[in-house]
């Protein structure tokens, strides 16, 4: 069994998965993680683990580690609909990236300005098994978390 530390690719209030005002992450649909509700300006989102970029799409990356643990990170709530507006990449779909490694420009104030909520869920895909992935401290205490501080680790 391999562990798994996810890093928080943003800053901000670390917040559980079950909070996130979304079922489909709330609900563990897509896997189970933690998610960021990032601080109110242009921050850049990083990778959060090591890993080949396998989907980039303005508003959401998938990495998929060594190992093969893929890890989504989803900027934002229905961010799909703004079609790219307030996301810059600064990788390509296939390169392999570092942890920490910044991968999108995220501009909060933009998709809070079309009434979306900016939160940052991060999900290990296609876990289905909640007690595979531990939450870091300041989640289960709803603190605020540096981008680069590990988020939660996962279990495979």
């Amino acid at each position: 069994m391999s562990l798994t530390r996810v890093l928080a690719p943003v800053a901000g209030r670390a917040v559980a998965l079950q909070d996130v005002p979304d079922p489909v992450f709330s609900a563990g649909m897509v896997g189970y993680g933690a998610a960021v509700d990032p601080p109110r300006g242009v921050i850049d989102a990083i990778a959060p683990v090591s890993g080949k970029v396998l989907k980039l799409m303005p508003h959401a990356y998938v990495i998929v580690t060594a190992e093969g643990v893929g890890v989504l990170v989803h900027l934002g709530l229905d961010t799909v609909a703004l079609n790219g507006e307030g996301f810059t990449a600064h990788v390509g779909q296939g390169e392999d990236v570092s942890a920490g490694q910044v991968v999108i420009t995220y501009d909060v104030p933009a998709v809070e300005a079309k009434g979306l909520n900016p939160i940052v869920p991060v999900v290990v895909m296609d876990e289905r098994e909640p007690g595979n992935v531990t939450v870091a401290g300041p989640v289960a205490a709803g603190a605020d978390i540096a981008s680069g501080a590990e988020l939660f680790s996962a279990a495979k």
